[in-house]
């Protein structure tokens, strides 16, 4: 049976079990309501027999919980608590308000099993996404095969409008993807031979041939898939505080329950019936329901909201965490820059030819691997520049290269690889303002002459001052780590408004300079690609990984941002305040109910009906309070 079954399995198992819930506290509330009309008709038997049926059907699914979990785990719970504050209740003679404590206990846990079905859909339509079958192509013929018997090496055709099985290569065609599905972009992706696509996508327009990379087991898609999973599983501190105190608390409250049926009796000169009313009145507004469901659904709503949006948390820790930070330290290359050199300058003395210059340079540059030769000729291929052979070549490692084209010889490369006593004046008068300004400069000689250079720079993100500028305005300091000059550092920092600034920073020493961040400002966060930054990614109390999904970036990082865009580390540090203000809110409300029902209570001013709407309507509250996350995130929550 392949994942998507087995999940579309459970995931239909949880939706029966969450209406099964509903269904039987509306059973419950029937028979509640029976069960009042028949006391009245003078019914007792008929009566008594309604709410029983009603405390069986409403308690049902609380009880098995609270049992299995007391005998499992040897803890008590609020479950329990409940259970057994609807039994006394019986026991003294108020039925009905009994009753009335299973019916809305069993319509809370319904919502909250709906809530965290709700939170965890991402998931589930995730999942939905990946295809079970695909197209292999064998000996010229199509053939409709299981995506789980896909081997790395073969050859599937992918239609218009097919959702793509497997992570691969476009072996033949071109067409546009939609990668919503795993960057959070809808914008379609252009897409060509020798270009990687990936599982879950959708393919546009074009038909293409693919040839398969990796097993389905290791796809970006699953391992997306299992990164959620797993983030939904990991609960943050505040979480796991609130499970290890629970235990602690029903104890205390069992204990103190227990006191009340006693001493008041003799302290206060209560009757034994008043004492036990109280005892259970304390049980049930005393039970910390609301303290416990604050959290959860919160977290798991929060997630699921990342998660549509091409933001992914490995887990609640590191989303709480996220919305503390003071600084963050951002990568240069492929993090605030695009990641590759691109040509800004071209500049040609005026006795010659810019386009016939551009024409040798490209044809010479051609025969060189070199990044800067890369970045010439995607330059020269946009001006329509048509090539030429040159008669000889020589690379000369680290310096440039040289070649003689029709007769003339040429040399493109570093200053120090041209005409030491043309090279000064000519930089004097052409370079100086582009070398200054953090830019690489190739020179190109003419035989013994100095005719042109060619300045490259690895060009910031559009989007990068915009980004930090708004984490600036959420009080978080930008600091950029990166191996480049201090011209060329401080060059860039100006351009996204960065102040501060460490160059000339190999992988090794920006875990020691974040250590100083970290001393300096607090929670620190770090930003990289996920490859030479993996040590101060772990290092960080947060590591955000910015890798257009690539598998470093997943492993890496406990924060991975789909797509290439730092738009989105501010929209999931405000996502992770908005979190932590909703869990902060439910906690001062949950506690403030809490204590006004057991004072209350103590003071005899509130019955038990009341102490039930009381405790469960706060239960409620907060659920629905934490849903509120699963709403399409907006750029300003703060």
């Amino acid at each position: 049976m392949t994942k998507h079954r087995i999940l579309t399995t459970r995931e239909t198992f949880s939706n029966i079990n969450s209406y099964i819930e509903l269904i039987f506290a509306i059973g419950s509330g029937i028979f509640i309501v029976a069960g009042w009309l028949l006391s009245k008709a003078d019914l007792q038997l008929a009566s008594i027999v309604s709410f029983l049926l009603a405390y069986g059907i409403g308690g049902y699914f609380k009880a098995k919980e609270g049992l299995s979990d007391t005998l499992l785990h040897k803890q008590l719970n609020v479950e329990l608590l409940m259970v057994l504050a609807a039994i006394g209740s019986a026991i003294i003679g108020y039925w009905t308000e009994g009753a009335l404590l299973i019916f809305i206990f069993a319509l809370s846990g319904a919502l909250e099993t709906y809530t965290m079905d709700k939170s965890r859909k991402e998931l589930s339509s995730l999942m939905r996404l990946q295809p079970e079958e695909a197209w292999l192509l064998e000996n010229n013929k199509e053939y409709r095969v299981s995506v789980a018997d896909l081997v790395v090496g073969n050859h599937i055709l992918v239609k218009p409008g097919e959702r793509i099985p497997a992570d691969g290569i476009i072996k033949k065609g071109s067409t546009s993807i939609d990668e919503s599905a795993i960057t959070g972009e809808s914008i379609p992706v252009s897409k060509e031979v020798g270009q990687e696509i990936f599982a879950g996508t959708v393919n546009g327009q074009g038909s293409i041939i693919v040839e398969i990379t990796k097993p389905n087991s290791e796809t970006l898609f699953q391992k997306i898939i299992t990164l959620v999973q797993n983030a939904q599983s990991e609960k943050s501190p505040s979480q796991q505080f609130i499970e290890r105190f629970e235990g602690t608390y029903v104890k205390i409250v069992l204990s103190v329950v227990a006191l009340m049926m006693v001493l008041p009796h003799y302290l206060l000169d209560w009757s034994w019936n008043e004492a036990f009313y109280r005892a259970m009145v304390l049980l049930v507004v005393a039970s910390p329901c609301a303290v416990v469901a604050s959290i959860m659904p919160a977290t798991l709503s929060a997630i699921s909201n990342g998660a549509r949006n091409g933001m992914l948390f490995k887990g609640g820790v590191h989303l709480e965490t996220l919305g503390n930070i003071r600084a963050i330290a951002f990568d240069k290359t492929g993090t605030l820059t695009i990641g590759h050199p691109e040509v800004t300058n071209y500049v040609v003395v005026e006795e010659h030819s810019p386009a016939d210059v551009l024409q040798i340079v490209a044809s010479i540059e051609h025969h060189s691997n070199h990044p800067l030769a890369e970045a010439i000729g995607k330059f020269a291929a946009s001006q329509m520049v048509d090539l030429l052979t040159p008669d000889s070549i020589e690379d000369v490692s680290g310096w440039g290269i040289q070649a003689i084209i029709q007769g003339q010889t040429w040399k493109i490369g570093k200053k120090d690889f041209m005409n030491k006593e043309k090279i000064d004046q000519f930089r004097r008068q052409y370079v100086t303002k582009h070398a200054d300004s953090g830019k690489t400069i190739v020179y190109i000689q003419k035989e013994a002459d100095i005719i042109g250079f060619i300045a490259l720079k690895d060009c910031i993100r559009t989007e990068a001052k915009a980004a930090i500028d708004e984490l600036q305005q959420l009080g978080i300091q930008p600091i950029m780590l990166t191996g480049d000059s201090q011209t060329t550092a401080a060059a860039i920092a100006n351009e996204v408004g960065m102040t501060t600034f460490v160059a000339e920073c190999l992988p090794e020493q920006k875990v020691t300079e974040l250590k100083k961040i970290q001393a300096t400002y607090g929670v620190t966060a770090m930003v990289g690609d996920g490859i030479n930054d993996a040590p101060a990614l772990a290092s960080a109390n947060v590591g955000i990984a910015m890798g257009q999904g690539t598998d470093v970036a997943l492993e890496t990082a406990d924060i991975v941002l789909m797509k290439n865009e730092l738009a989105k580390i501010s929209e999931a540090v405000q996502l992770s305040k908005r979190m932590n203000r909703i869990i902060k809110q439910n906690l001062f409300f949950s506690i403030g109910v809490l204590f006004i029902l057991v004072l209350s209570n103590f003071f005899q001013a509130i019955d038990l009906p009341f102490g039930v709407i009381g405790h469960e309507g706060s239960t409620i509250l907060v659920i629905l309070n934490g849903l509120r996350l699963l709403k399409q995130h907006q750029k300003k929550m703060a």
